[in-house]
């Protein structure tokens, strides 16, 4: 490992490798997090690094940065602090056609899709003057990756999407754009689990222009089931019609979870419906329903729920699937006002009522904190003005424009409680509530908070869910011994190990310590270049 370029102690610029994927979800996220990991395993300073991320999934760094979920469990997986380097451009979706843009971790504005990516065509006037944006943050993230290898030895970069997105080549800032502007190998991730692994592997090269292929080093199996000699055949033949080898081919691991970008998924026991529930500690299990509203948010908050065992986690959209719940979760959500409309459409928003009037739980977390209050004032999210709440908790609240980013720690039930808050939404509590709770309150058994993340505390957790249990009727006891954090650490050595175990390590570090190989072939047909690029 001593032959990686030394940033962090001679000031010199630290190797680079960016992890593309054939398709969105062919596993860039874990693939860049295990080789993070790996690297760091074997005392390299390593850090990761995705340019541009589009999630509704974000995390606060200790100094008040908004990023990707993503890149906090990659920066774990490299054991280093989460910073907005690694992530400079966030883009948080509020409707199917807009987002609100995140700039080094700072909200700068909501635009369209054509307004971001370019082209002034259908844009409202005061998008005009932001059009292609994309394209002119080139110079911002590849700024912010010279940064990060100036001080680490090694950054590996994850892509987004597909490579070959050739309707948005021109304006690209996180595949082969930034591949280009930094002179860094790519290795292509595909997974073999969705089936046609070996032309998504050709045709993503194929669709490249020359100038990108001869940066595309490789290829990465992923998700494979079953005698990876039958698969050789093949391999064989991809690097003769491509001349590039495949690194490895990773096989599919159940439960194996992370951060993720977006998608129902819990992170310890992979997706939700799939989860396998260990033993209950006690005589009984805790079964939790948390609905699924639209533009939800930071789901990851029951992650430590699902970690306990005996605790059974799903999701849900139906009322009559809260009937044998012990607890409901409202999450969080990048639409608060379209959430409760879409509680009060399907019959959600009467059975929480109804729950609460029997004394049966419920938790609102950030968004889902703010629909359980008694009014909404917003002029900035949904600009819908004043919106009645569920009014189960004597809440009003008043949306700003500025964003609220916090790591804020206090204490609740007894116990020290770390979090995290992201929200425009200021609360403002009234007289009545039983008890104070965390920055927010509780009546009965209705539970609302702004702090994301409160359940990873492991004491905080325990001393919740035995409330829960109590009120729910049920003989739940907690395991003493579950430790988030433990578990959230052993799912990074998995990845860790599936890189080092079943990916050609020598072959990766060559690439990252000596760059962009010589004399790649070309891969007909390939796509044109676009105007004013050199061929």
């Amino acid at each position: 490992m001593s032959g990686i370029p030394g940033g962090g102690a001679t000031g010199a610029q630290g190797g680079g490798l960016l992890v593309a994927g054939t398709t969105s979800d062919a596993g860039k996220s874990v693939v860049t997090a295990g080789i993070c990991r790996w690297l760091s395993r074997k005392g390299v300073s390593v850090a990761p690094f995705k340019a541009q991320n589009m999630s509704l999934n974000s995390f606060v760094t200790r100094d008040g940065a908004e990023i990707g979920r993503a890149q906090a469990m990659q920066a774990a997986a490299a054991r280093v602090e989460p910073s907005a380097l690694m992530n400079p451009v966030l883009l948080k979706p509020g409707s199917d056609r807009s987002s609100q843009v995140v700039l080094l971790g700072r909200p700068v504005g909501e635009l369209s899709a054509r307004g971001y990516f370019g082209g002034s065509g259908g844009a409202s006037p005061g998008e005009k003057q932001h059009s292609g944006r994309q394209e002119a943050l080139l110079g911002t993230v590849t700024e912010c990756l010279a940064e990060l290898r100036r001080t680490h030895d090694a950054v590996i970069c994850e892509g987004a999407g597909s490579p070959a997105e050739i309707n948005l080549r021109r304006t690209d800032i996180v595949n082969l754009g930034l591949a280009r502007a930094a002179r860094l190998p790519v290795v292509v991730v595909g997974d073999i689990d969705r089936g046609g692994v070996f032309a998504s592997f050709f045709g993503t090269t194929a669709l490249l222009s020359e100038a990108d292929q001869r940066l595309v080093a490789g290829y990465l199996v992923n998700k494979f089931r079953g005698d990876v000699t039958l698969l050789e055949p093949g391999l064989e033949m991809l690097r003769g019609l491509t001349g590039r080898p495949t690194m490895g081919v990773l096989p599919y691991a159940h439960g194996l979870g992370i951060d993720e970008e977006d998608g129902l998924r819990v992170s310890l026991r992979g997706t939700v419906r799939e989860s396998v529930v260990a033993p209950p500690h006690g005589a009984d299990i805790l079964r939790v329903a948390v609905a699924a509203v639209p533009l939800m948010s930071n789901f990851t908050d029951v992650d430590a729920l699902a970690a306990e065992p005996g605790v059974v986690v799903r999701f849900v959209d139906r009322p009559e699937e809260l009937t044998d719940a012990d607890l409901v979760v409202l999450p969080g959500t990048r639409g608060t006002v379209r959430a409760l409309e879409w509680l009060r459409e399907r019959g959600l928003a009467a059975a929480i009522a109804r729950r609460a009037a029997e004394g049966r739980p419920v938790l609102g977390i950030c968004g889902g904190f703010q629909m359980l209050g008694e009014r909404i004032e917003d002029e900035v999210e949904s600009r819908a003005g004043t919106v009645e709440g569920l009014g189960l908790l004597p809440v009003r609240v008043r949306f700003a424009v500025h964003k609220t980013l916090a790591r804020p720690v206090g204490e609740a039930l007894g116990e020290r409680v770390e979090g995290y808050e992201i929200h425009h939404g200021v609360a403002e509590l009234l007289d009545d509530a039983d008890e104070p709770f965390l920055d927010g309150c509780r009546v009965g058994s209705v539970w609302g908070t702004h702090w994301h993340g409160s359940l990873e505390s492991d004491g905080f957790r325990r001393a919740f869910l035995r409330r829960v249990a109590d009120a729910a009727g049920r003989a739940f006891v907690p395991a003493p011994d579950t430790r988030f954090g433990e578990l959230r650490e052993e799912q990074l050595d998995r990845l860790g190990d599936l890189i080092e175990e079943h990916a050609d390590t020598d072959a990766l570090l060559r690439l990252i310590e000596n760059g962009v190989p010589e004399g790649l072939p070309f891969v007909p047909p390939g796509a044109p270049p676009f105007p004013q690029e050199p061929r």
